[in-house]
């Protein structure tokens, strides 16, 4: 039993690894290692030829190139721009010292503590953190040389940061949106696996011993937020980006599929959250009634198979799907009336269930997909029709 559990235990961790590391070598991320490389290596061989005294501070020219490479183009172009307008402030809070009181233990550490109340304003994105490095830099690693030292720290960093933005333009990062769609599709599939998972649990024994889906249902939420972050990365990835001219125009359909999976998820969780309180017989929970063990199984099975089967077999899928659920409201209200009492696990999942094929009805897609004006009469026929 012991070596039994060390091997479950061995499996979950290496099954939560595998996900991290497929990330780490994706050929997008791959490709944004390399162009980073190329960025900080060319920024460092420009660096010393730049003129006057910034050429003795070629070391901020890789870092500005370092802190511009995002993976998308916008967002090196936001970032850049933002942390060279962060510099600037520090270096003026900084200079205001110089020409003032000039540095001395009290002035550094006011200094610095104002550079945070600046960054807090939200003007400047991700400059807010150099504000205070900035203004600290110039008192205490420039000293004497403030002055040139300021210079060389921001021409340097600007050269880092205009290096990066041409590498991103020249080997522009592709689009994201693919690759948003496809979590899209895999997400709807994790949905109908839950689904058939409690289909599953209901009939092999009651109350079910399998509590997979009971845990799982609490991480759909997580899942959803995470594809929308990943949705709202892939609309900036299209921003300016050479390589999504030639593609689709806008990613409507795949904000339209999520915010209906989001929806389907809400009830998914909801028929999860009803029976998991029945199975453990918490004091806002009903009993289920076991005849309606196996209707309820069906119907969450063929709502299953319609979430996660071929789009082509949408209609038919859906018409079994809503004859299943249709059981399930006969059977429910068929109980109701024999044990004169409200069969609330059941009536409660089958609602939920019914709202989730209401929103995977294909024909109301198709209807929703057709041209505003499509079947209208044309000005001036005043609804007459020619024979």
């Amino acid at each position: 039993m012991r070596a039994q559990r060390i091997e479950r235990r061995v499996r979950s961790s290496l099954s939560s690894i595998r996900p991290s590391v497929r990330g780490a070598v994706t050929r997008a991320r791959l490709l944004f290692a390399v162009k980073t490389a190329l960025a900080v290596g060319t920024a460092w061989l420009i660096a010393p030829h730049m003129p006057g005294v910034t050429d003795e501070y070629p070391y901020y020219a890789p870092f500005g190139a370092l802190i511009s490479m995002y993976p998308t183009l916008m967002s090196s172009f936001r970032s850049g721009l933002q942390t060279l307008l962060g510099l600037g402030v520090g270096i003026g809070l900084a200079t205001l010292v110089l020409v003032t009181v000039g540095p001395s233990l009290w002035s550094i550490a006011a200094v610095v503590g104002l550079g945070v109340i600046v960054s807090g304003t939200g003007w400047f994105g991700i400059g807010r953190e150099y504000i205070p490095m900035a203004a600290l830099f110039v008192l205490i690693i420039g000293g004497a040389d403030a002055e040139d030292y300021s210079l060389g720290y921001v021409t340097q960093t600007a050269v880092g940061v205009i290096v990066g933005l041409a590498v991103n333009l020249i080997i522009p990062p592709a689009p994201l949106v693919s690759e948003a769609a496809a979590r899209i599709d895999a997400f709807q599939q994790r949905l109908a696996a839950h689904l058939d998972d409690i289909a599953a649990a209901l009939t092999e024994k009651w109350p079910p011993e399998r509590d997979g889906w009971m845990q799982d249902a609490g991480a759909l939420a997580e899942t959803s937020r995470s594809l929308s972050d990943a949705l709202a990365e892939a609309d900036e990835s299209r921003r300016g980006n050479p390589r999504a001219w030639r593609g689709r125009a806008d990613t409507s359909d795949e904000h339209a599929k999520l915010e209906v999976l989001v929806e389907v998820a809400h009830q998914i969780r909801d028929v999860s959250g009803c029976l998991s309180d029945t199975i453990n017989k918490r004091p806002s929970s009903f009993p289920l009634d076991p005849e309606l063990v196996e209707p309820l199984s069906d119907a969450c099975s063929a709502v299953a198979d319609l979430l996660g089967g071929d789009p082509e077999e949408a209609g038919e899928l859906h018409a079994r799907a809503s004859e299943a659920v249709d059981r399930l409201y006969r059977a429910v209200h068929a109980r109701s009336l024999e044990m004169d009492a409200v069969a609330g696990p059941g009536v409660l999942s089958a609602m939920h269930l019914q709202r989730i094929l209401s929103m995977l009805d294909p024909e109301l897609a198709a209807e929703e997909d057709e041209p505003a004006d499509q079947g209208a009469d044309p000005p001036g026929a005043g609804g007459q029709r020619s024979e």
